[in-house]
């Protein structure tokens, strides 16, 4: 799979959106919900991407 400058564009900005939710994290529950919220995200755009 060739990577496309859409592709690189879309990992930095999930790169960063992970690190804001990180740094707005207070507990160790709250990282665990961003991870869990992040991880939903990403499984989200790769079902649009199968279609």
């Amino acid at each position: 799979m060739q990577r496309t400058p859409r592709h690189r564009i879309a990992a930095a900005l999930t790169l960063a959106a992970a690190l804001f939710a990180l740094a707005a994290c207070n507990t160790v529950e709250g990282i665990g919900k961003d991870i869990q919220k992040a991880g939903q995200a990403i499984e989200g755009a790769g079902q649009k991407g199968k279609k």
